[in-house]
């Protein structure tokens, strides 16, 4: 029914590099070994996908069945890593500013893209009507690998104190499941993507945030 598959591998790949390098880039950012930096940029890359995988009842997750997005997870966070271990005047330049803006960017696309994959997985296997549970894989594949990166980097996680993050996430799901009857599929995709992108981005811009406690 829904013919999305060579759109769908495309924003897996995006999805997977961006993350990966986020996640490879925190690493370096703690001064953890090259291992701690791979296991980092996989776990930012796939836990996402794994937990998503686990609530649908995949067994096993479809990361250890194909290791393609896995292997170029690992090839994302060694190049990073070579890149700063032979560079490592670059972690003190301006040119790091420059690299973390870029990565800011880069994380609001692998978050549109992972939304939209989540959302297919689980539409792949027939929970087309329900709703909730779309949203929260949707958001589960494009945040849940934060979540678990910044939980093995002992900080509080990203998406619970930054700017508007999971919540670009959940406007974009809600786009999709409203809009997959009305929109062409492949459109579909590209514009549930842009959203949660753009979404992201301008709370970044405005620093736009959910409202917190405030107290000394």
């Amino acid at each position: 029914m829904f013919n999305y598959k060579n759109i769908d591998v495309i924003l897996e790949i995006i999805g997977t590099i961006s993350f990966a390098s986020s996640g490879a880039m925190i690493g370096i950012r703690k001064k953890m070994d090259i291992f701690g930096v791979i296991v980092l940029g996989v776990v930012t890359a796939l836990g996402g996908g794994c937990t998503r995988d686990i609530v649908l009842g995949i067994e096993p997750p479809s990361m250890f069945v194909d290791s393609f997005y896995a292997i170029l997870a690992v090839m994302s966070s060694v190049i990073l890593f070579v890149i700063f271990y032979f560079n490592v005047d670059l972690l003190k330049s301006n040119a790091l500013k420059i690299y973390e803006e870029f990565m800011i960017i880069l994380d609001a696309i692998g978050l549109g893209a992972f939304t939209v994959t989540g959302i297919n997985t689980a539409m792949a296997l027939g929970y087309t009507d329900d709703k909730f549970l779309l949203i929260f894989v949707g958001m589960v594949t494009a945040i849940g690998g934060g979540i678990i990166r910044d939980i093995f980097s002992n900080s509080v996680p990203f998406v619970f104190k930054e700017q508007i993050y999971a919540m670009s996430s959940f406007i974009g799901a809600v786009f999709y499941i409203y809009f997959r009857y009305i929109i062409p599929a492949d459109l579909l995709m590209i514009f549930t993507a842009i959203i949660v992108f753009a979404s992201r981005m301008i709370a970044v811009k405005f620093d736009l945030q959910l409202p917190k406690i405030h107290f000394d």
